[in-house]
């Protein structure tokens, strides 16, 4: 059986310490908050079978992005390499959620039918809820089909936060 050895980074955030683990290539793995380890351990698990995790300072390619992001400089994201395992399903929605844009919702309906499954919104809501790097891949530009905020893996405050940080921050962009 095929065992990973990843990096372990932990990085301080307005929204508290986010967990990042990255492959030898530098490439974000799974990126969780500190207190959604558990999560983040069995998607790793899920995606990855044996794996083995080694602390590590965080790189400046990842660091400095996510900072800048915090920062209000929402396009800083976009640079961070991440690389997934998955499903074909889950990677094209993945891909999916990283055109909704900045301070902007989509529905699970829209992303099923952007994908060309209009049937599968359920499925993509599970899609999304499995995505192991939320933030930079913004599973959390995904609402209820009535603009209702429904689930997310950091909890709904956390993702209620990271929409009013976007639309602030991309409100201010356009003036």
């Amino acid at each position: 059986m095929l065992h990973f050895r990843l990096s372990l980074h932990r990085h301080e955030t307005p929204m508290g310490e986010l967990l990042l683990s990255t492959d030898g290539d530098m490439n974000l793995r799974t990126l969780d908050f500190a207190d959604h380890e558990p999560r983040m351990l069995r998607l790793l698990s899920l995606y990855y079978g044996s794996f083995e995790l080694i602390e590590a300072e965080v790189p400046q390619k990842l660091s400095e992005p996510l900072d800048r992001y915090f920062a209000g400089e929402l396009d800083a994201l976009a640079t961070i390499p991440w690389a997934t395992s998955g499903t074909l399903f889950q990677n094209k929605v993945w891909s999916a959620l990283n055109t909704i844009p900045p301070g902007t919702t989509a529905s699970y309906g829209e992303i099923a039918r952007k994908i060309g499954s209009p049937n599968a919104s359920r499925a993509v809501g599970a899609a999304n809820g499995s995505n192991p790097v939320g933030i930079v891949v913004p599973c959390h530009r995904v609402v209820g089909g009535n603009g209702a905020l429904t689930g997310y893996g950091g909890g709904i405050e956390r993702k209620r936060w990271l929409l009013e940080h976007e639309r602030r921050y991309s409100t201010k962009s356009l003036c």
